[in-house]
């Protein structure tokens, strides 16, 4: 029998307006930014939706993110879709755990707040780095950032296994430009710096998912009504007992969205709403399994286009 996952992306996405016509067209949307723009100490809906800079701070780009999903992820709803499964790309778990009925929305967005500050402010500016290595085997990856790790013994490691042909690497700024002409030179086609503030999904985050898991003790999680895959492992998870550590680990451990589509794919999922800004996970699917249908929602216009 077919199976539908919905599938939300995470930070990098964002853009100023996100969500917005949702906002407008329907009340049920409408309350989901308000309640999220009363539980935030800042002007949440001057983020999302005016123009300003500070929609890529990542302090604010998780909260407002999250925000933007879970209002589409209600217009979704309201119209009648339902899914068997869930994940979302790193940020994106949390919309994913608020689908999957495990976390209330009100306690995601106050999470991914916190998340955010402590990202945001572990590693100084200018320390970390992270870039995109194209067409090059992970295992070669992973073992040219561990022989640069071990020498200079600051750390750079694969921190996104996004689809085959594209691995995010993470770590120091120094090591992440180490390996760059390595790579290249094992047979990487490209090598690019991201436009990011800090090295995330790697070990030098570690202090921040410590401060993460003490917000984590003041959430109560559900066991998933319908099942949700985890970043950290690849597994799918329906003990509410298992989440809050792998949202801990998850600050500072790679993403593995390869081998959690993969997963879904076993699984039997054949059709995958991608539901916020931008259309990454569509294109990360179509290097992953060309034959299967990713339908991205990302404005009124795209759902009210569904039959």
């Amino acid at each position: 029998m077919a199976k539908t996952a919905f599938i939300f992306p995470g930070q990098g996405a964002q853009y100023v307006g996100m969500a917005k016509d949702f906002y407008e067209k329907y009340q049920e949307c409408r309350r989901v930014i308000d309640e999220a723009d009363e539980l935030m100490d800042f002007d949440l809906k001057s983020i999302m939706f005016e123009e300003n800079e500070l929609i890529n701070k990542t302090e604010y780009t998780q909260a407002a993110m999250l925000a933007a999903e879970c209002c589409i992820l209600k217009a979704v709803e309201l119209k009648g879709i339902k899914a068997d499964i869930t994940a979302g790309l790193s940020l994106g778990e949390y919309a994913a755990l608020v689908a999957s009925g495990a976390l209330d929305f009100g306690d995601a967005m106050k999470l991914v707040r916190k998340r955010g500050i402590y990202m945001e402010n572990e590693v100084p500016a200018g320390k970390g780095a992270m870039a995109a290595v194209i067409a090059l085997d992970a295992d070669i990856i992973d073992d040219i950032c561990a022989s640069i790790t071990e020498e200079s013994k600051k750390v750079v490691t694969a921190a996104n296994y996004n689809c085959p042909g594209q691995i995010v690497i993470s770590g120091y700024k120094e090591s992440v430009e180490a390996a760059e002409p390595k790579l290249k030179e094992a047979g990487a086609k490209l090598v690019t710096m991201l436009n990011v503030s800090g090295p995330f999904h790697s070990p030098m985050l570690k202090g921040a998912g410590d401060k993460l898991e003490e917000e984590l003790k003041n959430v109560s999680f559900r066991n998933p009504e319908i099942p949700y895959i985890n970043n950290v492992a690849a597994e799918v998870v329906t003990d509410s007992g298992l989440i809050s550590d792998s949202l801990r680990r998850q600050v500072y451990s790679p993403v593995r969205w390869q081998q959690t589509m993969e997963k879904m794919l076993a699984d039997g999922v054949d059709v995958f709403y991608e539901i916020g800004p931008g259309k990454t996970l569509a294109g990360f699917m179509k290097r992953i399994d060309r034959s299967k249908k990713v339908i991205t929602i990302n404005t009124v216009e795209d759902l009210e286009a569904l039959a």
